[in-house]
């Protein structure tokens, strides 16, 4: 059996305030001709499918034009699970006709114990969930109260819900398994979120490789790079497209795909990358550097995008410029300008220019990062994002 291994789609995600759709169609495209040369036996999709629980007419219009040419137009079946970013009662809708084409997408705890069954492999998915999910589900089959009342952390939770598919093992059959969390090599390890990942991990504790030891490969999604993989067997394949200007400081490490191999012997994975349309580039350097024609020229002007951070900015020498224009006249489309203050102007540094169009996390951030000085830590990270999760799901 073949698959090919792809997380972390966000349709409608927004860089800034610009669309990302034209670029995620792009990167689409490849992602099916790949799955065509390949010959594959399905796409898997961990995860973040959408951006958003409730997303815009034109992704909503773009996804079903991606799943149909897939599923639909090629006979390609896909194996998709919902994410944190994705709506699970809306996600799910049509989920029992799809699966007449083989299209199985899975957005409810309940729904991860059934497995899609192959003549070799059974394929678990397993959609992002909550404690709160896992204590619901288990008060309905029967568990006794004061058992329910110990599910208070995911570790907990992910305990009880492996436990419970091992009981569904086929020994003769491998396994594989398909979700969407923080994962890291063992318990006192930390996920670094470097430039290539998001700037944080979904309101979500991480979780350890060895409590999916029983299954002989984990398909991953969550984190943006496939870099952040905990082991050989427990991948991410991370996003197709770069979603942040952090993922875009680290250079050659590009998106793309896995191809997972299952056969007799075992389970192998190849990486394919994808191609950008439109690539982000990263520019930190003062204004004279960035107004030197012998700088700016060598740059792939009008090809793609700039994120440009002006170095030793001193504002009350610009009263009077219209820094953005300047700065397009030589680099063309501009998603964030920031400015990196010396210390002695009010101890400011890397104020954003655009903090009306970037989430509500990354404004805390910045607003930490002004007040402080320093970047918020993952444990900081994590529980502002995990208030902002509450807050959407009380709106959904």
């Amino acid at each position: 059996m073949k698959l090919l291994h792809t997380a972390d789609w966000h349709i409608g995600r927004t860089l800034n305030g610009y669309s990302l759709l034209d670029e995620q169609k792009h990167a689409f495209d490849q992602i099916l001709q790949i799955a065509k040369d390949e010959h594959v036996d399905g796409v898997v999709i961990a995860g973040d499918i959408y951006d958003r629980a409730v997303p815009n007419p034109e992704a909503v219009a773009a996804l079903d034009k991606m799943l149909r040419e897939i599923n639909l137009e090629n006979q390609i079946p896909i194996y998709a699970i919902s994410g944190n970013h994705d709506s699970a009662k809306r996600l799910n809708y049509g989920r029992e006709w799809m699966e007449y084409t083989k299209f199985h997408l899975n957005t409810f705890l309940s729904e991860a114990f059934t497995p899609i069954e192959t003549a070799d492999t059974q394929i678990f998915l397993l959609p992002f969930f909550d404690p709160l999910d896992a204590r619901v589900y288990y008060q309905k089959q029967g568990m006794p109260e004061d058992e329910v009342k110990n599910i208070t952390t995911i570790g907990t939770a992910m305990e009880l819900v492996v436990s419970d598919m091992v009981k569904l093992f086929d020994k003769n059959k491998k396994h594989l398994l398909v979700t969407h969390f923080a994962v890291t090599p063992n318990k006192d390890t930390e996920i670094t979120l470097t430039s290539e990942t998001t700037s944080k991990v979904g309101g979500l504790a991480t979780l350890t490789t060895e409590q999916f030891k029983d299954f002989d490969y984990v398909m991953l999604g969550h984190i943006h790079t496939r870099f952040a993989s905990p082991s050989e067997t427990v991948r991410y394949s991370g996003s197709p497209v770069k979603f942040n200007i952090k993922e875009a400081r680290l250079k050659n490490k590009g998106k793309g795909v896995d191809i997972v191999n299952i056969d007799g012997t075992g389970i192998t994975h190849e990486f394919k990358p994808i191609t950008p349309q439109t690539d982000l580039v990263v520019l930190e350097e003062d204004w004279p550097t960035l107004c030197d024609p012998d700088f700016y020229k060598k740059q792939p002007i009008n090809h793609d995008w700039f994120a440009i951070t002006i170095k030793d900015f001193d504002r009350s020498e610009h009263v009077q410029t219209n820094i953005r224009a300047e700065l397009q006249k030589r680099y063309g489309t501009i998603v964030e300008l920031d400015y990196q203050i010396n210390q002695d102007q009010n101890n400011l540094q890397n104020v954003a220019a655009n903090i009306n169009d970037i989430s509500p996390e990354e404004t805390v951030d910045k607003f930490f990062q002004t007040i402080t000085g320093k970047d918020l830590s993952n444990k900081q990270k994590t529980i502002v994002e995990n208030i902002f999760n509450e807050v959407e799901r009380e709106h959904k």
